[in-house]
Protein backbone atom coordinates (compact mmCIF):
# COMPACT_ATOMS: atom_id res chain seq x y z
CA UNK A 1 0.00 0.00 0.00
CA UNK A 2 1.35 3.33 -0.98
CA UNK A 3 1.66 4.86 2.32
CA UNK A 4 3.62 8.85 1.37
CA UNK A 5 4.46 10.14 -2.15
CA UNK A 6 6.75 13.18 -1.00
CA UNK A 7 8.27 15.73 -3.84
CA UNK A 8 11.82 17.43 -2.92
CA UNK A 9 13.54 20.53 -4.77
CA UNK A 10 16.87 22.17 -4.91
CA UNK A 11 16.16 25.00 -6.91
CA UNK A 12 14.10 24.18 -9.69
CA UNK A 13 15.09 20.50 -9.67
CA UNK A 14 12.18 18.41 -8.29
CA UNK A 15 12.62 14.83 -7.02
CA UNK A 16 9.67 12.41 -6.00
CA UNK A 17 9.70 9.72 -3.25
CA UNK A 18 7.31 7.08 -3.04
CA UNK A 19 6.97 4.36 0.35
CA UNK A 20 5.45 1.83 0.66
CA UNK A 21 4.34 -0.48 3.34
CA UNK A 22 2.21 -1.97 5.99
CA UNK A 23 1.55 1.17 8.21
CA UNK A 24 1.49 4.79 7.96
CA UNK A 25 4.51 7.15 7.02
CA UNK A 26 5.17 10.66 7.92
CA UNK A 27 7.80 11.77 6.08
CA UNK A 28 10.52 10.20 4.21
CA UNK A 29 13.45 11.75 6.13
CA UNK A 30 12.70 13.56 9.94
CA UNK A 31 15.80 15.04 9.29
CA UNK A 32 16.77 17.60 6.81
CA UNK A 33 19.89 19.11 8.28
CA UNK A 34 22.20 16.64 6.13
CA UNK A 35 20.35 17.14 2.77
CA UNK A 36 20.71 21.48 3.52
CA UNK A 37 24.09 20.90 4.18
CA UNK A 38 25.10 18.80 1.21
CA UNK A 39 22.86 20.39 -1.47
CA UNK A 40 22.43 24.03 -0.18
CA UNK A 41 18.79 24.28 0.12
CA UNK A 42 16.60 21.51 0.09
CA UNK A 43 12.44 22.18 0.47
CA UNK A 44 10.13 19.76 1.10
CA UNK A 45 7.22 20.82 -1.15
CA UNK A 46 3.58 21.23 -0.34
CA UNK A 47 2.07 19.38 -3.56
CA UNK A 48 3.77 16.21 -5.60
CA UNK A 49 3.47 17.33 -9.06
CA UNK A 50 5.78 14.98 -10.53
CA UNK A 51 3.95 12.24 -12.53
CA UNK A 52 6.42 8.93 -11.37
CA UNK A 53 8.38 8.76 -8.63
CA UNK A 54 12.20 9.00 -8.59
CA UNK A 55 12.78 6.98 -5.97
CA UNK A 56 10.43 4.19 -4.36
CA UNK A 57 10.85 2.18 -1.27
CA UNK A 58 9.03 -0.88 -0.25
CA UNK A 59 9.38 -1.06 3.00
CA UNK A 60 8.55 -4.97 3.03
CA UNK A 61 10.99 -7.47 1.68
CA UNK A 62 14.61 -8.79 1.11
CA UNK A 63 16.40 -5.56 2.01
CA UNK A 64 18.08 -5.00 -1.31
CA UNK A 65 18.85 -1.80 -3.33
CA UNK A 66 18.75 -1.14 -7.63
CA UNK A 67 18.59 1.46 -10.55
CA UNK A 68 17.35 1.05 -13.48
CA UNK A 69 18.39 4.35 -15.57
CA UNK A 70 15.45 6.32 -14.16
CA UNK A 71 14.16 5.32 -10.48
CA UNK A 72 16.00 3.74 -7.60
CA UNK A 73 14.06 1.38 -5.60
CA UNK A 74 14.82 0.39 -1.96
CA UNK A 75 13.30 -3.38 -0.97
CA UNK A 76 13.39 -3.88 2.89
CA UNK A 77 14.59 -1.72 6.31
CA UNK A 78 16.30 1.04 5.57
CA UNK A 79 18.75 3.01 8.20
CA UNK A 80 18.11 7.30 7.57
CA UNK A 81 21.43 7.29 6.36
CA UNK A 82 21.72 5.35 3.51
CA UNK A 83 18.33 7.02 2.42
CA UNK A 84 20.17 10.40 3.02
CA UNK A 85 22.43 9.56 0.59
CA UNK A 86 20.43 8.53 -2.57
CA UNK A 87 18.32 11.65 -2.04
CA UNK A 88 21.66 13.86 -2.31
CA UNK A 89 22.61 11.64 -5.60
CA UNK A 90 19.47 11.43 -7.14
CA UNK A 91 18.39 14.82 -6.19
CA UNK A 92 22.09 16.22 -8.06
CA UNK A 93 21.29 14.50 -11.14
CA UNK A 94 17.92 16.29 -11.42
CA UNK A 95 19.93 19.91 -10.24
CA UNK A 96 22.46 19.12 -12.88
CA UNK A 97 19.60 18.23 -15.70
CA UNK A 98 18.17 21.87 -14.71
CA UNK A 99 22.04 23.13 -15.49
CA UNK A 100 22.68 23.47 -11.50
CA UNK A 101 25.96 22.14 -10.31
CA UNK A 102 26.58 21.45 -6.82
CA UNK A 103 30.20 21.81 -6.00
CA UNK A 104 31.85 20.68 -3.01
CA UNK A 105 33.48 23.68 -2.09
CA UNK A 106 33.09 26.60 -0.01
CA UNK A 107 33.00 30.68 -1.30
CA UNK A 108 33.66 34.10 -0.21
CA UNK A 109 32.56 37.18 -1.36
CA UNK A 110 36.05 38.43 -0.46
CA UNK A 111 37.33 42.01 -1.32
CA UNK A 112 34.64 42.62 -4.02
CA UNK A 113 35.54 39.08 -5.14
CA UNK A 114 34.08 36.01 -5.28
CA UNK A 115 36.52 33.24 -4.28
CA UNK A 116 35.51 29.45 -4.34
CA UNK A 117 37.57 27.47 -2.00
CA UNK A 118 37.58 24.37 -3.74
CA UNK A 119 37.62 20.53 -1.91
CA UNK A 120 38.91 19.01 -5.28
CA UNK A 121 40.60 15.57 -4.94
CA UNK A 122 41.67 16.03 -1.02
CA UNK A 123 39.81 18.46 0.94
CA UNK A 124 41.56 19.67 3.28
CA UNK A 125 41.01 23.43 4.01
CA UNK A 126 38.02 24.81 2.06
CA UNK A 127 36.27 25.07 5.56
CA UNK A 128 38.99 26.87 7.74
CA UNK A 129 39.76 29.12 4.15
CA UNK A 130 36.08 29.97 4.55
CA UNK A 131 36.06 30.88 8.26
CA UNK A 132 39.25 33.15 8.19
CA UNK A 133 37.86 34.66 4.57
CA UNK A 134 34.97 36.14 6.38
CA UNK A 135 37.03 36.88 9.99
CA UNK A 136 38.60 39.02 7.42
CA UNK A 137 35.74 40.57 6.78
CA UNK A 138 34.09 38.74 3.42
CA UNK A 139 30.50 37.58 3.13
CA UNK A 140 29.26 34.17 3.15
CA UNK A 141 28.88 32.62 0.21
CA UNK A 142 28.14 28.62 0.80
CA UNK A 143 30.46 26.40 3.63
CA UNK A 144 30.00 22.85 2.37
CA UNK A 145 28.06 23.50 -0.96
CA UNK A 146 27.93 26.24 -3.91
CA UNK A 147 25.46 25.16 -6.56
CA UNK A 148 26.79 27.02 -9.75
CA UNK A 149 24.88 27.53 -12.89
CA UNK A 150 25.95 27.20 -15.98
CA UNK A 151 27.82 30.33 -16.44
CA UNK A 152 29.52 29.80 -13.49
CA UNK A 153 27.14 31.84 -10.99
CA UNK A 154 27.00 30.95 -7.66
CA UNK A 155 23.40 30.86 -6.87
CA UNK A 156 22.93 29.06 -3.80
CA UNK A 157 24.89 27.69 -1.29
CA UNK A 158 24.94 25.99 2.47
CA UNK A 159 24.91 27.87 5.45
CA UNK A 160 26.28 25.39 8.05
CA UNK A 161 29.54 25.53 8.61
CA UNK A 162 29.76 21.80 9.60
CA UNK A 163 27.43 18.69 9.95
CA UNK A 164 26.78 18.01 13.64
CA UNK A 165 25.10 15.01 13.43
CA UNK A 166 25.30 12.00 11.52
CA UNK A 167 22.47 9.51 10.95
CA UNK A 168 22.97 6.05 11.27
CA UNK A 169 24.58 4.98 8.40
CA UNK A 170 26.72 7.60 8.01
CA UNK A 171 29.37 7.15 11.17
CA UNK A 172 32.74 8.25 10.03
CA UNK A 173 34.80 7.97 13.11
CA UNK A 174 37.73 8.81 10.78
CA UNK A 175 36.69 12.44 10.76
CA UNK A 176 38.27 14.50 13.29
CA UNK A 177 35.64 16.95 15.37
CA UNK A 178 35.59 20.12 13.52
CA UNK A 179 35.22 22.20 16.75
CA UNK A 180 38.42 21.05 17.45
CA UNK A 181 40.03 23.13 14.13
CA UNK A 182 38.26 25.96 14.95
CA UNK A 183 39.69 25.75 18.92
CA UNK A 184 43.21 25.31 17.26
CA UNK A 185 42.86 27.98 14.71
CA UNK A 186 40.77 31.01 15.95
CA UNK A 187 39.80 30.14 19.78
CA UNK A 188 36.57 30.33 19.29
CA UNK A 189 34.23 30.31 15.98
CA UNK A 190 33.90 33.86 13.91
CA UNK A 191 30.91 35.46 12.99
CA UNK A 192 29.95 37.08 9.93
CA UNK A 193 27.38 37.92 7.65
CA UNK A 194 25.58 36.80 4.36
CA UNK A 195 26.33 38.00 0.63
CA UNK A 196 22.85 38.41 -0.77
CA UNK A 197 22.13 37.15 -4.49
CA UNK A 198 23.96 35.38 -6.86
CA UNK A 199 27.46 35.95 -7.68
CA UNK A 200 29.81 34.98 -10.40
CA UNK A 201 32.65 32.84 -9.34
CA UNK A 202 36.26 35.12 -10.00
CA UNK A 203 38.64 32.88 -8.41
CA UNK A 204 39.10 29.36 -7.67
CA UNK A 205 41.54 28.31 -4.59
CA UNK A 206 42.34 24.69 -4.17
CA UNK A 207 43.73 24.82 -0.17
CA UNK A 208 46.38 22.41 1.51
CA UNK A 209 46.61 23.44 4.90
CA UNK A 210 48.77 20.89 6.66
CA UNK A 211 51.21 22.42 10.14
CA UNK A 212 53.70 20.90 8.61
CA UNK A 213 53.70 23.34 4.54
CA UNK A 214 55.58 26.69 3.94
CA UNK A 215 52.86 29.31 2.37
CA UNK A 216 53.49 28.37 -1.39
CA UNK A 217 51.46 29.45 -4.08
CA UNK A 218 50.67 27.78 -7.63
CA UNK A 219 48.63 28.76 -10.60
CA UNK A 220 46.78 25.46 -12.19
CA UNK A 221 47.04 24.79 -15.58
CA UNK A 222 43.97 23.81 -17.38
CA UNK A 223 44.23 20.18 -16.96
CA UNK A 224 44.82 20.28 -13.26
CA UNK A 225 41.89 23.32 -12.56
CA UNK A 226 39.84 20.22 -14.66
CA UNK A 227 41.24 17.58 -12.55
CA UNK A 228 39.68 19.14 -9.24
CA UNK A 229 37.04 20.63 -10.79
CA UNK A 230 35.58 17.57 -11.36
CA UNK A 231 36.33 15.68 -8.65
CA UNK A 232 34.49 18.52 -6.99
CA UNK A 233 31.25 17.48 -9.15
CA UNK A 234 31.45 13.58 -9.02
CA UNK A 235 31.64 13.82 -5.30
CA UNK A 236 27.71 13.86 -5.27
CA UNK A 237 27.26 11.26 -6.91
CA UNK A 238 28.85 8.77 -4.24
CA UNK A 239 29.74 6.21 -6.60
CA UNK A 240 32.39 4.77 -4.46
CA UNK A 241 30.22 4.69 -1.32
CA UNK A 242 29.03 1.94 0.89
CA UNK A 243 25.44 2.31 1.82
CA UNK A 244 25.39 -0.86 4.12
CA UNK A 245 26.98 -3.72 4.27
CA UNK A 246 26.72 -5.77 1.08
CA UNK A 247 25.33 -2.99 -0.94
CA UNK A 248 26.98 -0.54 -2.74
CA UNK A 249 25.28 2.88 -4.44
CA UNK A 250 24.05 1.88 -7.73
CA UNK A 251 25.94 2.93 -10.87
CA UNK A 252 23.84 6.17 -11.55
CA UNK A 253 26.25 7.67 -14.15
CA UNK A 254 26.24 7.33 -18.16
CA UNK A 255 28.94 8.57 -20.83
CA UNK A 256 26.26 11.07 -22.12
CA UNK A 257 26.60 12.34 -18.38
CA UNK A 258 30.12 12.68 -18.35
CA UNK A 259 30.90 14.05 -21.76
CA UNK A 260 28.56 17.00 -20.88
CA UNK A 261 30.06 17.04 -17.39
CA UNK A 262 33.26 17.34 -19.05
CA UNK A 263 31.86 19.93 -20.93
CA UNK A 264 30.79 22.22 -18.34
CA UNK A 265 34.38 21.59 -16.40
CA UNK A 266 35.62 23.22 -19.71
CA UNK A 267 34.02 26.20 -19.61
CA UNK A 268 34.20 26.89 -15.85
CA UNK A 269 37.46 26.01 -16.37
CA UNK A 270 38.49 28.24 -19.42
CA UNK A 271 37.99 31.63 -17.83
CA UNK A 272 39.05 32.13 -14.73
CA UNK A 273 42.21 31.50 -12.22
CA UNK A 274 43.11 28.35 -10.52
CA UNK A 275 45.76 28.76 -7.27
CA UNK A 276 46.80 25.68 -5.47
CA UNK A 277 47.70 26.97 -1.91
CA UNK A 278 49.86 25.27 0.52
CA UNK A 279 49.52 26.68 4.34
CA UNK A 280 50.76 25.73 7.58
CA UNK A 281 47.41 27.70 8.91
CA UNK A 282 44.38 29.35 7.64
CA UNK A 283 45.64 32.73 8.41
CA UNK A 284 49.02 32.01 6.24
CA UNK A 285 46.78 30.74 3.77
CA UNK A 286 44.87 33.62 3.02
CA UNK A 287 48.02 35.85 3.41
CA UNK A 288 49.04 33.68 -0.08
CA UNK A 289 45.06 34.79 -1.21
CA UNK A 290 45.75 37.90 -0.54
CA UNK A 291 49.32 37.97 -2.63
CA UNK A 292 47.18 36.91 -5.77
CA UNK A 293 44.99 39.41 -5.25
Amino acid sequence: MLQLSQEMSGGSARLRVDVYGPDPVEYVLEDMNFLNYRLAAVNIEPEVTLAEPDIVWNQEGEKSISYDGQKMTFTGQWDAGPLQKVVVTMLALKMEAEGLHPFHSAAVNYKGKTLLFLGGESNHGKSMGQIEACRRGGLLVATETTVIDEDGVAVMGSEDVFLKKRAKGTERADKASPNKGVEKFFGSMPTWDNFEGPTNVDLVIVPAIDGNYDGTTTEMGDFEAGFQTLHSLQNYFLLNELLAIGHVMPMVDTEELRAKRADFVTKFVAPRKFYMIRAATPQVLMDEVDKVL
